[in-house]
């Protein structure tokens, strides 16, 4: 049996004005009726996997427990990014335990390629092996981190490289090498594989984490880790703490149709469009436009002769900028917590 891990939280300001601080993009239906953290519940209540376990910070403990009732809620005192998240979770698991780590934000349209490429995934979790989930690119996106292939491994590849962020020049050079697939920022391994990577990497984050894990508390299906050692832990992704470093790494490369809805750009291109590349969410018009996004709450918009553009209003905010910048808006908005 398969544990989900499922990554929650966020600062809400990559989808800003539509997602905030105090309710960031997980809690918001943005792709259908249910919230992107629901689907992703949704999608491990099959077979393959057993009771999911949420990992939250406390400013959304409340807002996961209103929206998915049937979850134990690991509740982080403070965020830290990924890595120690996922120690977290690992320190409530069991060593044996194959985790299946996934970001709360992410859309999935089709979830027989998800399944399969999990499963092919545990084969080689089963060894010993820190897994990601590999995207087949179709396009030059800067906004994905990419993952070279190595030597074949069984239904997957080891890892020759991981790659930050490209600029333009660098993703379109990606795109034509077969070698090469997006970072989904999905993994599967063993509980104690992860721990003892994580452990000779990073020894100082996982002792604080794991003794914060020894003193917590449980209460009505929430676990609180102790919170003075959780303060000192030191904010790291888990791709640099561990899979950067790791010799362990694989890869299970999949064609499966996935975004991690990163930008308000990544957005509108997993939503549908008219034949002009348009997405209109809300009252408005766009006449003689191409690749615009209109998502308007109130006030209907109307858009003339416009190209590659993202237009929100969500009630007294207005955001508009070209689609290129979108990736940037996050930077834009630092230290502006509205």
């Amino acid at each position: 049996m398969i544990r989900p891990v499922i990554l929650c939280g966020g600062s809400g300001k990559r989808l800003w004005p539509v997602s905030r601080q105090h309710c960031p993009k997980p809690f918001l239906p943005l792709f259908g009726d249910r919230s992107l953290f629901q689907q992703a519940i949704d999608r491990v209540d099959h077979p393959l996997f057993g009771e999911p376990l949420v990992v939250c910070g406390e400013e959304h403990e409340n807002a996961a427990a209103e929206q998915v009732t049937s979850c134990r809620i690991a509740v982080e005192p403070v965020s830290r990014n990924t890595a120690p998240a996922i120690a977290l979770a690992a320190n409530l698991s069991h060593a044996d335990d194959v985790l299946l780590v996934c970001p709360a934000d992410h859309i999935i349209t089709d979830n027989e390629p998800f399944f399969q490429a999990v499963s092919n995934a545990v084969q080689l979790a089963k060894e010993g092996l820190l897994v990601c989930l590999g995207i087949a690119p179709t396009r030059a996106e800067i906004g994905y981190g990419y993952i070279t292939q190595g030597a074949a491994l069984g239904p997957g590849f080891k890892v020759a490289h991981f790659w930050e962020k490209p600029d333009a020049a660098r993703a379109a050079a990606f795109i034509a090498q077969p070698d090469v697939v997006w970072n989904a920022g999905i993994f599967i391994f063993r509980a104690g594989a992860f721990l003892r990577e994580f452990h000779k990497f990073c020894p100082a984050t996982a002792e604080l984490v794991k003794r914060s894990v020894e003193y917590g508390d449980e209460a009505n299906g929430r676990f609180y880790p102790l919170a003075e050692p959780y303060h000192e832990i030191a904010s790291e992704s888990v791709d640099r703490a561990v899979f950067e470093k790791t010799e362990n790494a694989a890869v299970i490369r999949t064609d499966m149709k996935w975004s991690d809805v990163g930008t308000w750009s990544s957005l509108k291109d997993a939503l549908p469009s008219d034949p002009s590349g348009n997405v209109v969410d809300g009252a408005a018009r766009v006449i003689g436009c191409r690749d615009v996004l209109i998502q308007s709450d109130g006030p209907r918009v109307t858009a003339v002769g416009l190209e590659n553009v993202i237009i929100v209003v969500d009630g007294d905010e207005i955001l508009v900028m070209p689609r290129d910048a979108a990736h940037r808006l996050h930077d834009y908005l630092e230290g502006d917590h509205s």
